[in-house]
């Protein structure tokens, strides 16, 4: 029986346990590397600049924390702001929707194109709209339809704070005039005969009115026949302002002309004649009277709209 025998020699690789390797090439290069810049004293200088960049960063931010917090205290002398957050606190209290919902309900704005005007004099205007103008608005309407049923307007006069004119047109209703109603409107049928469209008049009129506070009397009327309601915040109803009838010596809660509190605090007469009311006189009767309350009624406006926010406030922490 023949046999086969191998010599097998394994003879151990270069470096194999001897410690003395350097590694990979990749290696080499690296340790290469890093001996240059060790001789050329580039490496010591890159990591300084390393050092430093990293303690400036801690630096800044131990600063800004403390700035934060009311600066530092145990330093005397030593002055910070003192950081005020405006944002909800969402760990405690209602949950952020109920929060933001809130939020919402005590600055909304109401729009221009209400229909509806719920206690238009129980509101001030919101600060964020900047100083805001003043206008007076007066309509004169006449009748139409049936027996002069419906009220049209017929002519619309807008004067300034100081009380000069800045708007005064007649204008033509849209359906034919059953009843001109001179006694009391001061129209008569040649004042119309030139008189601008309603749709053109009422785009002027708007224009003027956009983010003014408007001042009248019974000036829902107005708005009425203009097809248009003022935002509630931004109109001034001298027929719905108890302190002009606390100075006329008048019920708080009567609904008082404009004719008698004119009579009885600014010591004037007007609509008198046979001609007819005239809505210029009656702007400008309108913004003098409300001057005359005027300081007073704002201070009283804003306690109330404080009051108001702060009650919707509580209820929407409570649903």
């Amino acid at each position: 029986m023949s046999g086969l025998m191998l010599n097998l020699v394994c003879e151990p690789s270069q470096g194999g346990n001897s410690g003395k390797s350097r590694g990979n090439a990749k290696h080499e290069r690296f340790l290469g590397r890093r001996h240059y810049l060790e001789h050329k004293g580039l490496l010591k200088e890159k990591q300084n600049k390393k050092q430093y960049k990293k303690n400036n960063f801690k630096n800044k931010k131990k600063s800004r924390e403390t700035e934060l917090s009311g600066g530092d205290r145990s330093k005397p002398g030593a002055v910070f702001p003192k950081f005020t957050s405006f944002l909800p606190n969402k760990t405690n209290g209602p949950s952020s929707s109920a929060q933001t919902s809130s939020h919402k309900s005590a600055f909304s704005f109401p729009s221009t194109a209400s229909t509806s005007q719920r206690h238009p004099t129980h509101q001030a205007a919101p600060r964020s709209l900047g100083p805001l103008k003043y206008v007076a608005l007066d309509c004169e309407m006449v009748g139409t339809g049936p027996k002069g049923c419906r009220n049209e307007l017929a002519r619309c006069s807008i004067v300034t704070y100081e009380g000069d004119v800045i708007y005064d047109k007649y204008i033509k209703p849209l359906d034919p005039v059953t009843d001109f109603r001179t006694r009391w409107s001061g129209i008569r049928r040649q004042d119309l005969l030139h008189a601008i469209p309603f749709d053109q008049a009422q785009k002027e009129i708007v224009k003027i009115m956009t983010g003014k506070v408007v001042v009248g009397h019974a000036i829902h009327n107005d708005f009425k026949a203009l097809k248009y309601f003022h935002p509630a915040c931004q109109t001034r109803d001298t027929a719905r302002i108890p302190l002009l009838n606390q100075k006329a010596g008048l019920p708080v809660h009567e609904m008082v002309s404009l004719k008698r509190l004119a009579k009885a605090i600014l010591k004037k007469d007007i609509q008198n004649g046979k001609g007819g009311h005239s809505s210029v006189e009656d702007a400008k009767a309108t913004m003098e009277l409300y001057k005359v309350v005027e300081n007073m009624w704002e201070q009283k406006l804003s306690a109330l709209s404080l009051s108001d926010k702060a009650m919707d406030l509580a209820l929407n922490q409570k649903s």
